[in-house]
């Protein structure tokens, strides 16, 4: 990933609103929800929330189709999961393993994050 793409992505949900509709569709997965569900759960009018939507859309964070008269929004996960490997790829210089307890104290998913030993067989370019 690119430092432009990262910070494109970080400046899209830099919003309360934004955050909050990411996390939501995250929730959702493949199913996704349509622009009304998303403004009835999370207590925003469908207009101040159609420009939120819009700019999560730009960054990549959000795919939307066309269902009819409706827009069905589903969160990236791919790019979300690239994000956090462009974060946690140089973790403690290219030597993971030295920061496995601060992993154990973090409540993230080991399952999302790059295993200590595959991150540790790959050459440096």
């Amino acid at each position: 990933m690119e430092k432009s793409v990262a910070t494109s992505i970080f400046e899209s949900l830099s919003s309360g609103v934004r955050l909050d509709a990411y996390r939501l569709l995250v929730k959702k997965g493949a199913d996704g929800m349509v622009a009304g569900e998303i403004a009835t759960a999370l207590d925003i009018p469908p207009t101040n929330l159609s420009f939120h939507l819009k700019a999560l859309t730009q960054a990549g964070m959000l795919t939307v189709m066309q269902e009819g008269r409706f827009q069905r929004y589903r969160a990236n996960i791919p790019l979300m999961l690239d994000l956090i490997a462009y974060l946690t790829e140089e973790c403690c210089a290219g030597h993971p393993e030295q920061c496995a307890d601060l992993r154990s104290a973090s409540r993230c998913s080991d399952a999302v994050l790059p295993t200590l030993a595959s991150t540790r067989a790959q050459p440096k370019e």
